[in-house]
């Protein structure tokens, strides 16, 4: 039977009321709870906000409108957004998390200029014989105004400079700046530069501290072989409190010895390797260099001091590679490793491609490329027949019969000139530098700065060890075509997508919506 049909037929209902205690303390009739008190008495006596702080400072940039979470990360949030609740709450996340438990979170309106941002919040804690008190609690910010480092570095005077640090290399491309930008970029060793110059044979980088410089110059001297010096200049002296102030100039040149150079090392140079060479080939270029006989597969290695020590150039660069075409190749011994990478010798009959349809000059020749080069295959080599050599340390070793030709490396331009340009999936970061492009000369030397970025591009495309330590990322703007290849583009050397890098870039919406749901802690 129903409650209706209850009610109708005249029979009693009684009514369930709470079951209501008096307070231990005041009397007062209340809801029972296990500690036996009213919420008055209970609060007059048990402080559940004791311990939390009710006072904070934020550090703000008013530039940007950032705030800084320690050490060095710049939050950027507008006032009273959602944002900056979840940044503040993780201000008092250890305080909070160990002590109470928070229920809510908002803002309490104070003037923009007061330099004051309130909070009110509603925590829980378990007080006496378990009974579960609430209780509001407001803590107080304090606005530092401090710009943040961008802000910084971009209002500063780019004159007013302290530390300066001048890189060189006296060689005729720019191959080994674009990959110590790689580098500096990748370890950030450049983040506080005031300004970055790009020089005729070189980079110049301006800082406000001379410790920042000092530091550039120790990063630069365990990537590549260089040398340095210091100097200073007295810019003021105040008698009175012993004061001076200087301006620093660090000089960093780099060894001109370059990946893919042929060298004739000097008669002392080779003794000390073991009667290494003389014509050798630079295989890589770290804090040492990695010399490598492309005849007989022996290796050297020389660090900064000894090539200082007794210095020399080298006999070809890679602007005087060239091309050839592989009629035939007989690999004769076992792979051999040197410097993380894999050679083989062989014997090779090859054939200058400039050559066809004029003679039939056909070389024969010792080559260290036996596992990487099949008949038919093309390879970059210095021609050392048509040649003319004015080298002053060949002319030491008597009786030194050079060989006609050394192969280097091996070559897909003929694959790439039969196939389409294909766009690259990856995309490097560069340093923000400025470049003087107002004059002719300058226009003409952004298209050679242009043509060997391509081919440093190149480069990092064929060898997976030269990319090894540079930072590659996914280009958001690419788009994969059906029409980007042709016949024998497939064969090209191209870089894995598992080696590419995401480049962070969320927008505001997505940084406040990660934040929040990150925190936790704002319900």
């Amino acid at each position: 039977m129903s409650s209706m049909d209850l009610a109708g037929s005249g029979m009693f209902l009684p009514t369930q009321t709470p079951a209501t205690v008096l307070c231990c303390i005041c009397g007062v009739s209340m809801p029972s709870n296990p500690a036996n008190m009213c919420v008055r008495c209970l609060r007059s006596r048990v402080d559940i906000t004791a311990g939390l702080p009710r006072q904070a400072a934020v550090v703000y940039c008013p530039d940007c409108s950032s705030y800084l979470h320690p050490p060095r990360t710049w939050v950027r949030a507008s006032l009273e957004s959602p944002t900056l609740l979840s940044f503040l709450l993780r201000r008092l996340r250890r305080p909070l998390s160990r002590l109470v438990r928070l229920v809510h979170a908002e803002f309490v309106f104070t003037e923009p200029h007061s330099k004051r941002i309130r909070l009110r919040l509603r925590v829980q804690q378990e007080a006496l014989n378990g009974a579960i008190l609430e209780q509001p609690h407001v803590v107080e910010f304090t606005i530092h105004d401090r710009l943040c480092d961008s802000c910084s570095r971009a209002q500063a005077n780019p004159d007013q400079w302290v530390a300066a640090v001048q890189l060189r290399q006296h060689v005729t491309h720019r191959r080994t700046f674009l990959y110590l930008e790689q580098l500096i970029l990748r370890h950030g060793v450049a983040a506080r530069a005031l300004r970055i110059a790009a020089s005729e044979r070189g980079l110049d980088f301006f800082f406000t501290s001379r410790s920042h410089a000092a530091h550039l110059v120790e990063f630069l001297s365990g990537v590549a072989p260089v040398r340095s010096r210091s100097d200073k200049q007295l810019v003021s002296h105040d008698p009175k409190s012993s004061l001076y102030n200087y301006k620093y100039t660090f000089s960093v040149e780099i060894c001109p010895i370059c990946r893919e150079d042929l060298v004739c090392l000097p008669p002392k140079v080779a003794n000390s390797l073991g009667n290494l060479g003389p014509l050798v080939l630079c295989v890589k270029v770290s804090s040492s260099i990695a010399l490598l006989d492309p005849f007989t597969l022996r290796a050297a290695f020389l660090d900064a001091n000894q090539y200082w020590r007794t210095s020399f150039q080298a006999l070809l660069s890679s602007r005087q590679l060239v091309e050839y075409i592989v009629l035939d190749i007989e690999p004769e011994a076992a792979e051999v490793t040197v410097a993380g990478s894999r050679y083989r010798l062989a014997d090779a009959q090859v054939a200058r491609v400039s050559d066809f349809g004029k003679n039939d000059n056909i070389f024969t020749v010792k080559t260290h490329l036996g596992h990487l080069l099949n008949p038919g295959d093309y390879a970059l080599g210095y021609d050392l027949y048509g040649a003319n050599s004015n080298d002053l340390e060949i002319d030491k070793y008597k009786g030194l019969i050079l060989p006609d030709a050394i192969l280097v490396k091996k070559s897909y331009e003929e694959k790439r000139r039969s196939s389409r340009a294909k766009p690259r999936p990856w995309k490097l970061k560069s340093l923000n530098m400025d470049v003087d492009n107002t004059t002719n000369k300058g226009r003409a030397d952004e298209e050679k700065r242009n043509a060997e970025y391509e081919e440093f591009l190149r480069d990092l495309e064929e060898n997976p060890e030269l990319r090894f330590n540079v930072s590659l990322y996914r280009d958001k703007e690419y788009q994969p075509s059906e029409m980007a290849s042709t016949a024998g583009g497939d064969d090209l050397p191209s870089v894995p997508l598992e080696e590419l890098l995401a480049d962070l870039d969320l927008s505001d919406e997505e940084e406040e919506e990660e934040e929040v749901r990150n925190d936790g802690m704002v319900e």
